[in-house]
C-alpha cells in the first residue's frame, strides 16, 4: 500500500533514516489516507531519542519532551516527533506515572488506543500494521488494541473516543470494546471537563451524530450529561411526536448543518421536558412552557461544561425561540424579529425546521409552511427596511433629550414605547413623528 504524504513529511523522515534510525508516519494521518480523508496532523514515531531528534534539526520545540515529543518547525508548519515509548502504570485514569523510550515499534504501537490508529506508514518499509487496524478499516470497526479493559482503565478518555469516532467515521464499536466501555463508564468522572466538552463537541458535530445513543447505551451520558438519561426515559405520548424526548433530540441534529451552536442547540432544545410534563385527562402528553425550561437548563450544563460565552448565548437564545411561532403577519414577524435580531434570524429558522422534522407527521407540512411562511415575511422587512430594533429607529436619546428630555428610566421607558410604535407602523419610523409621539406619550 502506497500513502500519499507531504513533502516535508518525507523530508523529516528521510533525514532520521539516513542518521541510522528508524521513523513513521504514525496513527490519525496513516488512517485517514487509508480513508482517503484530508489528514489534519501529520505525527512522526521514530526510535531516536529527542536529544537526537533536536541535533537533526535547526529549528526544533520542545512541545513535551518529557513524554518525547519535540515538534519540527519547517516552512513556518510544525510537526510532531515522538520517541517509541512505554507508558508505565496509570494513577489518575489519564496519565501514566512514567514513560520509558524504547527501540522497538511494536512496543510503542501496542500501548495506543484502537486498532485503526496503531499503524504507522513510511516509503521504504510500507504499511505496518500488527493489529489488523487495515482490516478493522475496511470492515468499519472501532476495537481496542489488545484488551479493551485494559486499555481504558489505562486512560478513561478513550471510552468517550470510541463512541466519537464510531461517530465521525460511521464504524461500528466491537461488541468486546463495547461491553469494556459499559464497565469501566463510571471512570470518566476523572477525566477533565475540557476534555469532555471537547469529545461531546466533535461527537455532536460529526457526519454521524445519532451515534450519539450509543454514549446513552453505554452509560457514558450518564456520568456526564445525567439530564440526557432523564429525556431519554420521558415519554411523548402526544400525536405531534413519535419518540421519547432523547431519541427526538438525537434525531433532530441530523436535520440541522454541523456547526457547534446548531447541533448543541438541538441536543438540548427539549432537555427541559422532563420537568415540566403533564398529561389530561385524556392521556394526552404536555410539556408548557418546556422552551424557557430548556434554555435555562442548556444554560447550566454548558456552563458546567465551561463552554464559552458566545456559545452559551448563542445555544440558550436558540432553545428560547425554537418554539415561538408568530402570527402570520408583518407585525407579528417584526415583534418575533426584535426578540430574535438579525444575527440569529435565519438559525432560528433552521432550529425550527430541524425540530419539526424529527417529529411525527402530524401536520408536519402545515407547520413547515408556517416556518417559510414567516421566513417570506421577515425577507421582505428587511429588504424594505423596516425597522425592528433600537439601532434603527429614527431618533435616539440624544434627540429626546435635545427635546427637553432628562436621561433616565423614563427616557428608556419612552424609547421602548416609541419602537413598539413603529414596530406597529412603520411609516411611523421619522425623527418628526416619533418626536412629536414621544411629547404625547410623556403627557398622557
Amino acid at each position: 500500500m502506497k500513502i500519499s504524504m507531504p513533502t516535508n513529511v518525507k523530508k523529516i523522515i528521510s533525514v532520521l533514516e539516513d542518521h541510522g534510525f528508524e521513523a513513521y508516519a504514525v496513527g490519525g494521518c496513516v488512517r485517514d489516507s487509508m480513508l482517503d480523508r484530508n489528514p489534519h496532523d501529520w505525527d512522526i514515531t521514530t526510535s531516536a531519542l529527542p536529544a537526537q531528534v533536536k541535533s537533526l534539526f535547526k529549528k526544533t520545540i520542545d512541545t513535551g519532551i518529557v513524554h518525547g515529543t519535540v515538534t519540527i518547525l519547517l516552512d513556518g508548519v510544525g510537526y510532531e516527533v515522538t520517541t517509541y515509548r512505554m507508558d508505565g502504570e496509570y494513577e489518575d485514569s489519564r496519565h501514566p506515572k512514567e514513560v520509558t523510550f524504547t527501540p522497538e515499534l511494536a512496543e510503542d504501537l501496542k500501548r495506543r488506543d484502537f486498532t485503526i490508529n496503531a499503524m504507522a506508514y513510511n516509503d521504504r518499509r510500507g504499511l505496518i500494521d500488527l493489529f489488523g487496524g487495515a482490516d478493522d478499516l475496511e470492515h468499519h470497526v472501532i476495537r481496542c488494541v489488545g484488551d479493551p479493559l485494559e486499555r481504558f482503565s489505562e486512560d478513561a478518555l478513550r471510552i468517550f473516543r470510541a463512541v466519537r469516532f464510531s461517530a465521525q467515521l460511521g464504524f461500528q464499536i466491537h461488541p468486546d470494546t463495547r461491553k469494556a466501555i459499559t464497565v469501566l463508564a463510571p471512570n470518566l468522572k476523572r477525566i477533565s471537563v475540557e476534555r469532555t466538552q471537547a469529545e461531546l463537541t466533535k461527537l455532536v458535530t460529526s457526519d454521524h451524530p445519532e451515534e450519539f445513543r450509543a454514549a446513552y447505551e453505554t452509560g457514558i451520558t450518564r456520568e456526564v450529561l445525567p439530564e440526557f438519561d432523564r429525556a431519554m426515559d420521558t415519554e411523548q405520548n402526544n400525536p405531534n411526536h413519535k419518540y421519547t424526548v432523547g431519541d427526538h433530540l438525537i434525531a433532530s441534529m441530523n436535520f440541522v448543518p454541523p456547526k457547534k451552536h446548531l447541533r448543541l442547540a438541538m441536543l438540548f432544545h427539549d432537555i427541559g421536558k422532563p420537568l415540566v410534563k403533564s398529561t389530561d385527562e385524556e392521556g394526552i402528553d404536555h410539556f408548557y412552557g418546556h422552551g424557557d425550561v430548556s434554555a435555562q437548563l442548556a444554560g447550566e450544563i454548558l456552563k458546567r461544561l465551561r463552554f464559552d460565552n458566545d456559545t452559551i448565548y448563542r445555544v440558550t437564545s436558540l432553545i428560547r425561540f425554537h418554539d415561538y411561532r408568530p402570527d402570520l403577519n408583518a407585525r407579528a414577524v417584526r415583534r418575533f424579529m426584535n426578540k430574535t435580531g438579525t444575527e440569529l434570524l435565519e438559525d432560528v429558522f433552521t432550529v425550527q425546521t430541524g425540530d419539526v422534522l424529527s417529529q411525527s407527521d402530524y401536520r408536519r407540512e402545515e407547520k413547515l409552511n408556517q416556518i417559510r411562511e414567516v421566513r417570506t415575511l421577515a425577507e421582505e422587512i428587511l429588504e424594505k427596511k423596516q425597522c425592528f430594533s433600537m439601532k434603527d429607529l429614527a431618533v435616539s436619546g440624544k434627540d429626546l433629550m435635545e427635546d427637553g428630555m432628562k436621561p433616565g428610566k423614563d427616557m428608556g421607558r419612552v424609547l421602548e414605547e416609541l419602537l413598539r410604535e413603529v414596530i406597529r407602523e412603520p411609516e411611523h419610523n421619522t425623527k418628526e413623528f416619533l418626536i412629536e409621539y414621544s411629547r404625547e406619550f410623556r403627557e398622557s
